[in-house]
């Protein structure tokens, strides 16, 4: 709350400059016209009554022709603003004011990277900079080779579209490459077979790559594609796992020796990071819950400051699956938290619990005769949070849209993110008595709109820009309908506009020397 106070605060102080700067520029350019049309030297006391006297002789055509300017600027600026909004997704005058403006203003660039979260050691810079992003890796993706081929094999179709195969290998390019892959062939190789697009040749490079060295991120590769299955996929891990340690040991000892060595340790302490989860994964896979719990706590333990790999959620699933309730509500407690990105499995897992402790004597008729209980008053609350923040879940838990195979990416509080969910956790929602029912008796009776998230919001100053533009066109029109009424209104308004220019003058007459004044008024 406290951060969307300031954003605010800071565009309304961006609105009031720009609006300032707006209105003062078309007045410098009305004295330019004024100064021009009269001619007369620049001496203060005889330019303020002419033009006093030039403002009573005016017509009515010079305000229609003044407001008809005023209205074509406006409306050039709202076209302008609104072709930079679609070409780039921001508005020119909000980008203007935060780059240059706010400084000025003495607020803080929040673009710039800190140089602890660039080092990698500042948990809330990271977590900052995470909760920014709008597309997420699936915390809960499935194997390629072993699982989304399966798909391929049985109906003929790619289960995974064009753009989130693109996204995965943007990932594997940005997570498991580094600037001195050229230094050993073997990663040389792999840098060049993460940016492959047909399957077979990333996996012969990768073959290519171990006839030369123990390259850990080849067996990754083929763990992910070439394994058919979850065991096979699992000994390839295991083999990664020994090459992926004795890297990270040797970048270990040399990460501060200058910013190469920096950049391979961070590379390798990702390559690492992502073999022991896909391990713990398999295991989970393969029925050994308990052990992948381990490994999952053991990562979390090692790596505490990469929380945007969303270990937790995959450690939240291992345990509903266990049935280790109190351990699910010590992890909600730990990563629920306002700081932290919310996610459909944080929400609905925290609705999950609620809905436990009530769900299996729930009756709908029962509660609208005697009311909710303070327990069935936090249930429904939770499933009213989990629903707000994505809507989409509900119509998959209760079986109303068919599932698919989740993506390998989601879109936080969209229909991606609800199957992806729904599609590991809808077992443990059928598992708690009475909960879908609950589910749907609080989701049903709820008004909602489904979620559109991410929006792409009309920026507010093109939302200004159309209002003054409006405004302007709409004086134009009254000025050319009703051009004596609006006259009497405009010299008014000018006459209000120079009221403190002209006290001004006065209280500077009467300070300075005449003898003074004189020689100003000559310069």
């Amino acid at each position: 709350m406290a951060e969307a106070g300031t954003g605010f605060l800071e565009q309304l102080k961006s609105c009031i400059v720009w609006s300032w700067t707006y209105l003062w520029t078309l007045w410098f350019f009305i004295m330019l016209f004024l100064v021009y049309i009269l001619r007369v030297p620049l001496k203060i006391n005889d330019n303020l009554t002419t033009v006093s006297m030039f403002l009573n002789t005016l017509t009515p055509k010079f305000y229609v022709a003044l407001t008809g300017t005023s209205s074509l600027i406006s409306g050039l600026i709202l076209i302008f603003e609104w072709w930079y909004f679609r070409k780039y997704g921001t508005s020119f005058i909000e980008q203007v004011s935060v780059s240059h403006l706010r400084p000025l203003l003495g607020g803080v660039d929040n673009s710039a990277p800190s140089a602890a979260s660039a080092a990698g050691g500042d948990a809330d810079s990271n977590r900052q900079s995470v909760s920014e992003c709008k597309v997420w890796r699936n915390p809960l993706n499935l194997f390629r080779g072993a699982e989304y081929n399966r798909y391929t094999w049985v109906t003929g179709r790619e289960p995974l579209t064009y753009y989130d195969m693109n996204l995965s290998a943007q990932d594997h390019q940005t997570f498991f490459t580094c600037d001195t892959d050229h230094l050993r062939p073997a990663d040389a190789i792999m840098q060049k077979a993460w940016r492959e697009r047909n399957p077979q040749a990333r996996i012969s490079a990768a073959h290519e790559a171990l006839e030369l060295n123990e390259c850990a991120t080849a067996y990754i590769l083929l763990a992910e594609e070439e394994a058919t299955t979850i065991v096979e996929a699992e000994k390839l891990f295991k083999q990664a796992l020994k090459a992926g340690e004795g890297c990270y040991r040797r970048s270990q000892q040399l990460q501060h020796h200058g910013a190469q060595y920096e950049a391979q340790h961070r590379r390798d302490t990702n390559v690492l990071v992502y073999i022991k989860r896909r391990l713990a994964m398999c295991a989970r896979k393969l029925g050994r819950t308990r052990e992948a719990v381990k490994m999952m706590r053991d990562l979390m333990k090692e790596f505490p400051l990469l929380s945007m790999f969303n270990i937790h959620e995959n450690l939240l699933e291992a345990l509903l699956e266990l049935q280790a309730y109190a351990d699910v509500q010590a992890v909600l407690a730990k990563y629920d938290d306002i700081s932290l990105p919310k996610s459909a499995t944080i929400c609905y897992t925290a609705a999950l619990l609620k809905a436990r402790a009530v769900s299996d004597k729930f009756s709908p008729e029962a509660a609208s005769r005697r009311g909710l209980s303070t327990a069935e008053m936090n249930a429904v609350e939770a499933i009213h949070r989990a629903v707000e923040f994505n809507p989409h879940v509900p119509k998959y838990l209760l079986e109303m849209k068919s599932l698919i195979l989740p993506p390998e990416h989601i879109l936080k509080r969209g229909d991606s993110e609800a199957i992806a969910y729904a599609f590991f956790h809808l077992q443990h929602w059928k598992r708690v008595e009475g909960a879908l029912n609950l589910l749907h008796c609080t989701w049903e009776g709820t008004f909602h709109e489904v979620s559109v998230y991410p929006k792409k919001e009309l920026p507010f100053f093109i939302l200004f820009t159309a209002g003054l533009c409006s405004f302007t066109a709409m004086l134009a029109l009254l000025t050319h309908q009703f051009p004596e009424l609006m006259g009497v209104f405009a010299k008014a308004f000018l006459s209000t506009l120079f009221a403190p220019l002209n006290f001004v003058m006065e209280k500077v007459e009467s300070i300075l020397p005449s003898s003074l004044w004189h020689q100003l008024t000559r310069i």
